[in-house]
């Protein structure tokens, strides 16, 4: 078998963003690292989704990646963190350096491969404006070059490393409670993002802890987000892996609100009502009115089996204590249900929670929500 040479067919080694971007070459190097050490001052959400489709296939073929960043001007972003750690799973060490005093500015990119290794020093953070558009000016160096070069990157990285923090469960939970986007910092789109909706901030924070609740295996969960977080489309990017869908409501508006927000994620997939004069159980994504489905002769198996929907959502899940919603809720045993709310303590003082298994999944509350 023939060895790979570092990025063959890339052969620049100043690297402007114009006409050749960064992005471009650091693709083709990752596509053929058997090692990955990055160091940037920042990493935002933009920056990881150009990055992520290529750090998961190296984190598929074995390959181990190794990432250190800080918190310098609060730039990065939680939801970044988060992002990473989803994907990379266990071949992902992430840390961040934390020494009191000292600035962070580096900004390099290290590959180990099979004939020989690469390094990309230079302005580059971890951002769509440093990797596609921005003015950044950076060098590549080779080993068939400079290898002493390389070897002394190396070093220091693993100095650095050495000293950083782990980011686990803790520091980021920490991290995201304490964070607040500096004003002058403007939210990164891209042209991919304004056609399909991502997801976001708090949204992707949720995500993380929906996932870990599933594989610890809760089969109900409750999500309190302030209003203007988009409970909706996170409800509709967290069914993405299950086939049959209920989302249920108490307002028609809602339910034709929530029907666009699933069909702006998953757009091939079926939609249909359940409410009125309109009775479809067998879209992919049914949406529900309780006064209509809560109704006990719709709760029979000549109507749907109680395992028919894999994943129910419940919206306004402070309301689920109301006779209806307790009927549904004996009924149906999905893969998973999630109750969805921005005011989870009644004023009356029921108790919501034994309706979820007493599983708070995610909370966010206005004031940290315009933090963020």
């Amino acid at each position: 078998m023939c060895q790979l040479q570092p990025n063959p067919s890339f052969a620049n080694r100043v690297i402007t963003n114009d006409p050749n971007s960064m992005l471009t070459a650091l693709q083709i190097s990752f596509r053929q690292a058997v090692g990955i050490k990055l160091v940037v001052s920042f990493i935002m959400e933009s920056g990881v989704r150009l990055l992520l489709p290529d750090l998961q296939n190296a984190a598929a073929r074995g390959v181990p990646i190794r990432i250190v960043t800080s918190r310098y001007l609060g730039i990065t972003e939680p939801s970044a963190l988060y992002m990473l750690r989803d994907a990379l799973d266990t071949q992902l060490d992430l840390r961040v350096y934390e020494q009191d005093g000292i600035a962070f500015h580096p900004k390099s990119y290290i590959f180990n491969h099979s004939a020989g290794g690469e390094v990309f020093v230079g302005s580059s953070n971890l951002s769509h404006s440093a990797l596609v558009s921005g003015v950044e000016w950076n060098y590549r160096l080779t080993a068939e070059r400079a290898a002493e070069d390389i070897e002394l990157f190396e070093r220091h990285f693993d100095g650095l490393f050495a000293q950083a923090v782990v980011v686990d469960d803790r520091w980021l939970k920490d991290y995201s409670l304490s964070w607040q986007r500096p004003g002058w910092l403007k939210t990164e789109t891209t042209d991919a993002s304004k056609q399909r909706p991502e997801p976001r901030g708090p949204q992707i924070e949720a995500l993380h802890y929906l996932k870990r609740t599933r594989a610890e295996g809760f089969a109900r969960g409750l999500v309190a987000m302030a209003t203007g977080t988009g409970k909706t489309f996170l409800a509709a990017f967290d069914s993405r892996p299950f086939r049959r869908v209920l989302f249920v409501a108490h307002r028609e508006e809602i339910l034709r609100q929530a029907a666009d927000s699933f069909a702006a994620v998953l757009p091939d997939r079926s939609r249909g009502f359940f409410q009125g004069y309109e009775k479809n159980i067998e879209a992919d994504f049914v949406f529900a009115s309780i006064q209509t489905l809560g109704q006990k002769q719709y709760l029979q198996p000549q109507w749907f089996a109680p395992d028919h929907f894999d994943y129910i959502v419940v919206d306004e899940f402070h309301h689920v204590a109301a006779e209806r919603y307790r009927d549904l809720l004996d009924y149906v045993r999905p893969k998973f249900l999630l109750g969805l709310t921005a005011t989870p303590f009644r004023m009356d003082n029921q108790d919501i929670f034994q309706f979820c298994d007493d599983n708070l999944v995610y909370e966010i509350n206005v004031r940290e929500a315009i933090a963020q």
